[in-house]
């Protein structure tokens, strides 16, 4: 059985490619946002042309990169939201949200400080896990039935 699974939010560590590592050898295609930050801020002025307020430079890059991830979410069967330590990832819950509003399989990822400030995110998820290593359990448990 194959598996699509789109991996959301903090592009700061090496968290997707732990788990991308850690899936060695299963059936999996992992998708996720551009994570060069200055591409992703900037794609929309680089296309459609500069804007001279920052809310609207930021408002055209946020719509070209909603056009990739709602698609991208949408073809996903499992959606991996993680929230790191370092930045606010709005975009995460908006998209771990989106994945729940679709009816997506939902793992949200983020340390034990983050637990009181995202329950409803939480609620949301079949799964909450702390490290990438257990994402990556998860995974090859749904596709193979096997433990750790």
């Amino acid at each position: 059985m194959h598996m699509q699974v789109y991996l959301s939010g903090e592009i700061h560590t090496s968290w997707r490619e732990e788990i991308a590592a850690a899936c060695e050898g299963l059936d999996v295609t992992f998708t996720a946002p551009v994570t060069d930050h200055s591409a992703s801020d900037d794609c929309g002025v680089a296309i459609l042309g500069a804007e001279d307020r920052k809310f609207w430079h930021d408002h055209k890059g946020a719509k070209l990169n909603a056009i990739r991830t709602r698609r991208a979410i949408a073809q996903a069967d499992v959606v991996v939201v993680r929230f790191g330590d370092q930045y606010k990832q709005w975009n995460a819950a908006f998209d771990a949200g989106y994945a729940a509003a679709l009816g997506k399989s939902l793992i949200v990822l983020h340390g034990p400080d983050h637990q009181h400030a995202l329950k409803e995110v939480d609620a949301a998820a079949l799964a909450v896990a702390e490290r990438p290593d257990q994402v990556a359990q998860i995974l090859r448990y749904v596709l193979n039935g096997t433990l750790p």
